[in-house]
């Protein structure tokens, strides 16, 4: 297929290699080329624009920072509602607001265009392996059409609903890592002060009642003081923001969240923003 993928960071570089592999055309764009050059190398095609993406891409993939960037590359002059083809699949995997999600749905759909919000979970590791999980919202069928596109990227895609619900769904996934975070910090903590070995300790609980990802696959990069970013802290603060609006408007209080977003927040005004969401045992330390 001739592919399209718009925003090659960590984890969206990642991906493309995934569709590469497969015997796809993909021609991409990205804010920083020099990033993209491995891309390019194994047979992508770099353009200049998303308008020059959107022109050739019979499915289009979008994975950028924040909202704001959604909204640029969605709805901008040089923007892919502008200049997609009917029929083309648009799949925003950025974690971003459900109701941008919605609008981008409602606007394609009067243009022939069909868009789902895929919001994906597992870090810089499960995009290397093809391992993420995908929740995806929009028309099922648009969804069963790129089913199998999706499963190069992940192996836990479930389709959550109407357009949005892929959006609200990675909220409840963020809202539980915010204050897991928190415990596996904690934890290291406690085994270093009561003079045990924090590895010996990961070994004992990172299978039982405890396990998590987090503990798994994070904890040894604290312990290991690695915070190169997986997944960027100034990439959660904003997650963790969205769903803090989200759930003050539905009348929710979750004190874990805004306890994990101080925190995040705090170590962001420190100079952490750049680092991986591990960094977050500093707080501590």
């Amino acid at each position: 297929m001739k592919l399209g993928f718009i925003g090659t960071g960590v984890m969206g570089n990642s991906l493309v290699k995934h569709l590469l592999k497969a015997g796809h055309e993909v021609t991409i764009y990205t804010r920083t080329a020099k990033k993209a050059e491995n891309l390019v190398a194994a047979g992508a095609k770099l353009v200049e624009s998303p308008k020059q993406v959107a022109e050739v891409a019979e499915t289009l993939f979008t994975m950028v920072g924040y909202p704001s960037d959604v909204e640029e590359i969605y709805f901008g002059e040089q923007g892919i509602l502008k200049h997609a083809q009917q029929n083309t699949v648009l799949i925003d995997l950025t974690t971003s607001q459900p109701n941008l999600a919605k609008r981008i749905f409602e606007e394609a759909k009067q243009k022939g265009i069909k868009a789902l919000d895929a919001p994906v979970s597992g870090g810089d590791l499960g995009a290397q392996k093809g391992t993420l999980s995908i929740m995806v919202g929009g028309d099922e069928e648009a969804f069963q059409e790129v089913l199998p596109l999706l499963e190069l990227m992940g192996e836990n895609i479930v389709y959550q609903g109407t357009a949005g619900s892929g959006q609200h769904t990675k909220m409840c996934n963020q809202i539980n890592i915010a204050s897991n975070m928190i415990g596996v910090c904690e934890s290291l903590v406690y085994a270093k002060k009561a003079g045990l070995d924090p590895e010996q300790v990961l070994k004992s609980i990172s299978s039982g009642a405890a396990g998590s990802w987090s503990l798994s696959n994070l904890a040894p990069r604290m312990i290991a003081e690695d915070f190169a970013p997986g997944f960027y802290i100034k990439h959660f603060i904003k997650d963790m923001k969205i769903a803090a609006e989200e759930a003050e408007l539905m009348g929710l209080d979750l004190p874990g969240l805004r306890l994990s977003l101080r925190m995040y927040e705090k170590l962001a005004d420190e100079g952490y923003s750049e680092n991986g969401t591990q960094a977050l045992i500093k707080h501590f330390e």
